[in-house]
């Protein structure tokens, strides 16, 4: 794990902090720490690099956000992100994410547009080159695009947040064949319906969207769904 840069004063201190909660954040979402998993002030102290005041403040914030729990006499304990965690984010994320299309549809600037355009070529290079770390990369860049396009700070935070939680899963599923193919086509589709200021055909593709993602996952787990509309 890499040490964090220092620096100095009150702003200093809050990036410390927000640096801290990130990585921790991102090694709990990305695997590094697995559910069961005790977290230790004292040795994150010495990877990062970093006095434990950030890291106790970091695990509290994680505990606020359900990715560890306080257990008496073993301290900070990784929960992650469970399967059913994530069958959930999946079904939130239908209900709601075409909400944020259509808002988009809307909304949107030409700048936006701009950019959702450009994240979409890097994501057909990347597809073309079967390179799914980059691939990932501007899926997600499309996604926040929208979030931020839509114009609504409780929207965009509430899907901001699902979207990184599952990028394991989201991983998992490019990784079948045929999906990230797939994933640009439908993409493409949305693009141009937001284009085209079509809010009503924004908000059913990416709704079908969403969708079509939580099956590809659920095959690829072997589970088994009914997903009611």
């Amino acid at each position: 794990m890499a040490k964090l840069e220092h620096g100095e004063g009150d702003l200093y201190s809050q990036s410390l902090r927000a640096k801290v909660f990130n990585q921790l954040q991102n090694d709990i979402l990305n695997g590094k720490f697995e559910p069961g998993e005790s977290l230790t002030e004292i040795k994150l102290s010495e990877e990062l690099g970093v006095s434990r005041t950030p890291i106790r403040e970091a695990i509290r914030q994680l505990e606020l956000e359900g990715l560890v729990q306080s257990i008496p006499n073993k301290g900070a304990v990784v929960t992650g992100i469970s399967s059913k965690d994530i069958e959930d984010i999946y079904t939130i994320r239908m209900m709601v994410e075409g909400l944020a299309a259509r808002w988009a549809a809307e909304k949107i600037t030409d700048e936006e547009l701009e950019e959702m355009k450009e994240a979409l070529e890097f994501e057909e290079f990347y597809t073309m080159k079967n390179d799914t770390q980059h691939l990932l990369r501007f899926d997600s860049r499309f996604h926040e695009i929208i979030y931020k396009a839509c114009k609504s700070k409780p929207l965009m935070h509430t899907l901001s947040t699902f979207h990184h939680y599952v990028q394991r899963a989201r991983s998992a599923s490019f990784s079948s064949p045929g999906r990230a193919q797939k994933v640009l086509e439908e993409h493409k589709a949305i693009l141009q319906a937001i284009m085209d200021r079509d809010p009503e055909r924004a908000e059913k593709l990416t709704t079908e969207h969403v969708r079509n993602a939580s099956i590809n996952l659920l095959k690829q787990s072997g589970e088994m769904i009914i997903l009611k509309d």
